[in-house]
């Protein structure tokens, strides 16, 4: 069941990204870097359609892989590539596009950034990638001492600063503004997808927690001894941990057992562990 989820919630990343290019960034010539970005400078210059350069341009990024990197590629981020690139290109037949949707620029910069930040973020969640300019990146990488970041972040402010020439000033300074929100963006969004809840439970009920806890929530906890120095008293400290929309079914049910419970409840961005996240 969670291999299916992980491929359904792929899916849905690609089907956002590919709506936020298609009907926001590339009518606007929005160019925040990437494929997305080169294919739709070069579609500005030549008669190829943003659709077909994004299709070209991927599939010789995918080679490129084949050839630098070998088997690291990877199936899901070829998967992905391809997929994304026709409908990019099936809606180019299906919905033509002759101007933007709106007079709003700014508006719809956020909307592309929001969707495809949020299709990018659930895509590398599923640890997978559009491909394009991340292998390029990778493979820079291989053969020479740049940092994978700093590589992606000098061939996306190249594209971006290519639409102030290709274009005009004002889509050159929303690419430009594109470029360095679509970082925070994507940044916040992995994080918010991985974030847990870390449990600290001070109780005289050791036993009945821990059970609610392992039989019914199938978490594993953390028990110590502990005392107050205010009371003296002898008491047991729980951790365990716990996906957000379990937290409160938790909390509720910490409190019903214990009703004087001491609950520290914290975020962490991820946790990696068995029932969690691979290493």
């Amino acid at each position: 069941m969670k291999k299916t989820q992980k491929i359904l919630m792929m899916h849905v990343g690609i089907i956002l990204l590919s709506l936020g290019v298609y009907f926001f960034k590339i009518p606007n010539g929005f160019s925040n870097g990437g494929v997305t970005g080169i294919g739709t400078i070069l579609a500005q210059i030549t008669p190829i359609t943003p659709g077909a350069w994004i299709w070209i341009l991927n599939i010789a990024m995918l080679l490129l892989g084949f050839l630098f990197l070998g088997r690291k590629t990877g199936a899901k981020t070829i998967y992905c590539s391809m997929v994304y690139s026709a409908i990019i290109y099936v809606l180019e037949i299906v919905c033509p596009l002759s101007k933007p949707l709106t007079n709003d620029a700014l508006l719809e910069l956020v909307y592309a950034m929001l969707l495809t930040g949020i299709g990018s973020a659930i895509i590398f969640d599923c640890e997978a990638s559009s491909g394009g300019t991340d292998i390029a990146a990778l493979i820079l990488k291989k053969y020479t001492s740049i940092n994978v970041g700093n590589a992606l972040l000098f061939t996306d402010f190249l594209v971006a600063a290519s639409s102030f020439v290709v274009f005009d000033i004002r889509t050159g300074l929303f690419s430009m503004l594109g470029l360095f929100a679509k970082a925070y963006i994507v940044d916040g969004i992995i994080e918010s997808l991985n974030s847990c809840k870390y449990f600290v439970v001070i109780t005289s009920k050791k036993e009945e927690v821990t059970e609610y806890i392992i039989k019914h929530m199938h978490h594993g906890a953390t028990a110590c001894e502990a005392t107050g120095q205010y009371t003296g008293d002898g008491k047991a400290m729980i951790h365990t941990v716990c996906r957000r929309i379990e937290a409160i079914k938790l909390r509720r049910r910490i409190k019903e057992i214990d009703p004087h419970a001491f609950i520290i409840i914290t975020t962490s961005s991820e946790i990696i562990g068995r029932g969690f996240r691979g290493v």
